[in-house]
């Protein structure tokens, strides 16, 4: 298996890179990973992406610890990634209260995927706008410039919010996954030369650098200096093989 991620600052935004990415195995067999991206019209969008983060790398290594120690049988990825997202919805509202954060503090989409590496299956969750490509298959999730934001729901009862999450992808038998911000189709021109190359698909269907553990960031080189390409908004992307 080899995993890949970069994180690049888009061109429109001058101060900060309000996306984030984390990725981290919960144990041996099991793959979590998810990108944020902080709402621009919200208010210090950067740091509720980066805590949302944060806070997942504490509840899957908690998560590990626990099911290690007391044993617990493996179960159906969907059933963990759940649990993870209800304690997510805790943490957030937790940090919520402690720190006295408004609601336009706390909007951040979030593309989650979690993968039973052994037997090459899992699902993904997609709350508000992103891309995911699952061995080539590539679906856009584009929300008409109106993206819903984890923010919105925090004081919803976590069973009818979840129970509400259409935007989800089952897959099995996977060889390829990426998940990526909307930003991977934001691509701007820099000469009159730019290639007409999509880089959604460059990024999520290539097979160059495959050796190289900055892959992705390679690619992306590639497409500003070769295809006169570059991001205009904020990307994180996440790609996986196996």
């Amino acid at each position: 298996m080899q995993i890949y991620s970069a994180l690049q600052r888009g061109d429109f935004h001058l101060n900060h890179c309000e996306d984030y990415l984390y990725i981290d195995h919960i144990d041996s067999n099991t793959l979590l990973c998810a990108v944020m991206d902080g709402c621009t019209m919200g208010k210090d969008s950067y740091f509720v992406a980066t805590l949302t983060g944060k806070l997942l790398r504490k509840i899957c290594k908690t998560t590990g610890y626990t099911e290690f120690l007391k044993g617990h049988p493996i179960a159906e990825p969907e059933e963990r990634l759940k649990a993870i997202l209800k304690e997510l919805f805790q943490q957030l509202n937790q940090a919520k209260n402690t720190l006295m954060l408004e609601e336009k503090e706390l909007l951040t989409t979030l593309i989650i995927s979690l993968t039973d590496i052994r037997d090459k299956k899992g699902l993904i969750l997609v709350v508000g706008d992103g891309v995911v490509s699952v061995n080539g298959q590539l679906t856009e999730f584009d929300q008409d410039n109106r993206p819903d934001y984890l923010g919105f729901h925090l004081a919803t009862p976590f069973e009818e919010w979840y129970n509400a999450q259409h935007q989800k992808i089952t897959f099995s038998n996977l060889r390829d996954l990426t998940i990526a911000t909307d930003g991977i189709t934001l691509f701007q021109p820099t000469t009159s030369q730019a290639s007409t190359i999509n880089p959604a698909i460059f990024l999520t269907t290539g097979s160059t650098f495959e050796e190289k553990e900055d892959r992705l960031n390679l690619l992306l080189k590639q497409l500003e200096h070769e295809h006169h390409l570059i991001p205009g908004d904020d990307l994180a992307i996440i790609r996986i093989t196996l």
